[in-house]
């Protein structure tokens, strides 16, 4: 086997791949996007390259008409170099600027949310938690957790209000659907909604058509992924894969969050990594919901059990462990294409 070398590695993540050139501007998707966690292998390839790996710069390369991204800096040469290139690319942008975690925060915010303005950002991405079941181990760990969210957000909305700047927090494995879509009608502001990812809540034993049901009156943009299931000792495993390869209903679902915005923002994250483990057999998993402050039904966990075992996946679930840099840069981007060409029948 011929050995891979650090230049080979660098020389690949500066190089675009074949097929990248045929997603030029000309064929630009107006409301496909990418997000940066969808990109991990050649985001960490390019980092180690002799001129600095540009997200913004890859998106387009690609033919995506929206990028999401994080502030370089908040200065105003960094706000006016980020807006001239998304402008000259007549791209969206959406971008991270973080949230107050207490009032000593709030400045810092306000400063990152009136750069996102100048920027011209059509909104702002918070993903607001870990794995629920991997991170808290018992239901007033989860309590506590949701509270300090529910404070850092009342923190943030009435600088949300004034910049005028909306803010999709995404349901990120750690609320299930009901319990966010019920804080956010407490909150109720047009500045705050959410950042709906088709297949997170899949972890917490919800089907992806109960998840949007009941985020959809909030959600203003998205993370478009499709998902496969496999059952494992514990549990099951869940695994993004390539657009259209999965068990999601994209079809009525992209359709769905048209009818709400015919120019929803869809960011691909197809994240090639291992399979992730949710562990649905074990205590640990269960430690964090009650019948009472944050219940999970058992009938919502059958519904898993029955989708799995309706959709076997199409084939080996993608995996890196074990592959040279290479090679998963390789799968990484084969991912990446596959997902782009279905989303042209998909999105158009």
């Amino acid at each position: 086997m011929a050995r891979v070398t650090r230049r080979t590695i660098l020389g690949l993540a500066a190089a675009a791949p074949a097929w990248l050139a045929a997603q030029n501007a000309a064929k630009q998707f107006a409301n496909l996007g990418g997000a940066p966690a969808g990109f991990p292998i050649r985001t960490r390839a390019g980092r180690g390259g002799a001129k600095p790996f540009d997200f913004v710069d890859h998106c387009h390369g690609l033919g995506l008409g929206v990028v999401e991204t994080r502030l370089a800096g908040i200065d105003t040469a960094a706000v006016k170099a980020l807006r001239q290139k998304v402008e000259g690319y007549h791209m969206r942008l959406i971008l991270d600027v973080g949230y107050p975690r207490d009032q000593a925060g709030v400045a810092v915010f306000e400063a990152g949310v009136k750069a996102a303005a100048e920027c011209g950002a059509i909104s702002l991405h918070a993903a607001m938690t870990g794995r629920r079941y991997e991170d808290m181990n018992s239901v007033e760990e989860f309590r506590q957790n949701f509270e300090r969210a529910q404070t850092s957000i009342a923190l943030a909305e009435p600088i949300l209000r004034k910049h005028r700047m909306r803010l999709g927090i995404e349901n990120h494995k750690g609320w299930r659907s009901a319990e966010q879509a019920a804080w956010l009608k407490r909150v109720s502001s047009e500045w705050v909604g959410v950042h709906f990812d088709f297949g997170n809540n899949l972890s917490l034993c919800e089907v992806p058509a109960d998840t949007l049901r009941n985020l959809l009156p909030y959600t203003v943009a998205c993370h478009i992924k499709d998902m496969a299931l496999q059952p494992y000792e514990e549990g099951f495993l869940l695994s993004e894969v390539p657009l259209g390869e999965g068990v999601l209903d994209l079809k009525g679902m992209v359709a769905t969050l048209r009818g709400k915005d015919a120019n929803m923002p869809f960011d691909l994250e197809m994240i090639t990594r291992d399979p992730l483990k949710v562990p649905v057999l074990t205590d640990k998993y269960w430690a964090s919901f009650d019948d009472t402050y944050s219940p999970l039904p058992g009938r919502d966990m059958a519904k898993i059990v029955a989708l799995i075992n309706r959709n076997h996946p199409k084939g080996p679930l993608p995996r890196t462990t074990g592959l040279s840099p290479e090679a998963q840069l390789k799968l990484e981007d084969e991912c990446i294409a596959k997902s782009i060409e279905y989303a042209r029948g998909l999105i158009g």
